[in-house]
């Protein structure tokens, strides 16, 4: 308990802070008898317990080190089931390379804005850095939330305009030669994202429970979702049947295995591994350009919201299965591709041909039609 108020006699409280154990791990209380009512006593231990909980993070900021609040960053992830191994390679590739050697209380603006611009130099687009500079900022907030604390302060993090989004997605017969070129697992979580337009965490995570083959339906759990909200998604027969033929492959080869991707049976396909096949069958597929591939794997997200919209499906169902919550975001994934705008130039060269066609008929029928009047007398 973080503290006590024991009743002495007549008006006389006394009250125990907890400061934690001692070397010998027994409890370490400072107490203070107070005089008046039982209210003066609680006011007492609420601002003892304040003086404490500030005292003690002022020594957390001088010792802690951001290794350890990287550490409990990715462990945080890997407990709430989010997208550990993208989370891992920024904090293992950059943020622990520049901060993890400090301690919490090092950390300033002016040394992240020295940062930002370090990965700027080294060629690294502005999403990127927020990304980086999101888990940053988490880690700290982690680490003020702990009890006790293990910072004094969470720094200001300045985050930079995003003028890079993209604006990716695969054309049909741009996704058939891309699979083509994978092994048949990547083949299937491809397709699955491709149809769907699932996360690439939500897909990786995905186990046989979720799926119902009978039924055509796969439930995501409130875990898995970027939204945390749960939600099920209609599978395509062309998706049951692939689905359909990865349990049996699971049923020949590793039947006790719960997930749905995999390619040993003892564990989800990596995310790294999927990058690296993604990037393999890119270039195969001659989506490549510049020594770097054309499209992600977030771009079949993109893609699958373009595809429902020009199939007439209705945009709330549309948000309702890719799991977008805000119109913004959506709009922002309902592209438009050049081909949509030659298919608009060629329906708008159609309607004038016929406009055109109209007018030459009427005015065809007004010349060849003979005139109701008499001759002129």
């Amino acid at each position: 308990m973080a503290g006590q108020i024991i009743k002495r006699g007549e008006r006389k409280w006394l009250v125990r802070v907890y400061y934690g154990r001692d070397a010998e791990s027994r409890r370490v209380y400072r107490s203070k008898l107070i005089h008046g009512t039982k209210r003066d006593a609680e006011a007492y231990l609420a601002e003892a317990l304040r003086m404490r909980d500030l005292a003690g993070t002022a020594v957390a900021g001088k010792r802690t080190l951001m290794a350890d609040l990287f550490e409990d960053l990715l462990a945080d992830y890997l407990a709430k089931g989010q997208s550990y191994d993208w989370a891992e390679r920024y904090v293992r590739l950059h943020l622990k390379p520049a901060f993890g050697h400090l301690r919490a209380g090092q950390v300033t603006t002016a040394l992240i804005r020295r940062y930002i611009a370090a990965r700027q130099e080294a060629g690294a687009a502005p999403a990127t850095i927020n990304r980086e500079l999101a888990l940053l900022k988490r880690a700290f907030r982690l680490g003020a939330a702990h009890t006790p604390p293990k910072v004094a302060t969470v720094p200001y993090i300045p985050m930079l305009k995003e003028e890079n989004a993209r604006q990716g997605f695969l054309e049909h017969d741009e996704y058939e030669a891309l699979v083509a070129h994978m092994p048949p697992v990547f083949r299937a979580i491809t397709s699955f994202a491709y149809y769907t337009g699932c996360r690439k965490g939500e897909v990786l995570g995905l186990r046989w429970e979720q799926v119902d083959l009978a039924e055509g339906t796969v439930r995501l759990e409130a875990r898995q979702t970027k939204t945390r909200e749960p939600r099920t998604v209609a599978l395509s027969e062309d998706l049951r049947q692939l689905l359909a033929f990865e349990r049996a492959r699971a049923d020949q080869y590793w039947p006790d295995c719960p997930w749905v991707f995999t390619e040993d049976g003892t564990r989800p396909v990596n995310g790294d591994r999927l990058t690296w096949v993604w990037r393999v069958a890119c270039r195969a597929a001659g989506l490549w350009k510049d020594g770097r591939p054309t499209k992600v794997f977030h771009d079949l997200r993109r893609t699958a919201v373009r595809n429902m919209i020009r199939a007439g499906v209705p945009e709330r169902i549309a948000m309702s299965i890719s799991g977008h919550k805000t119109r913004a975001i959506f709009d922002r994934y309902n592209i438009v591709s050049e081909a949509d705008l030659r298919q608009a130039a060629a329906r708008l060269e159609r309607y004038l041909a016929e406009r055109r066609e109209e007018a030459q008929r009427g005015e065809r029928h007004t010349i060849g039609t003979p005139s109701t009047e008499g001759p002129i007398q």
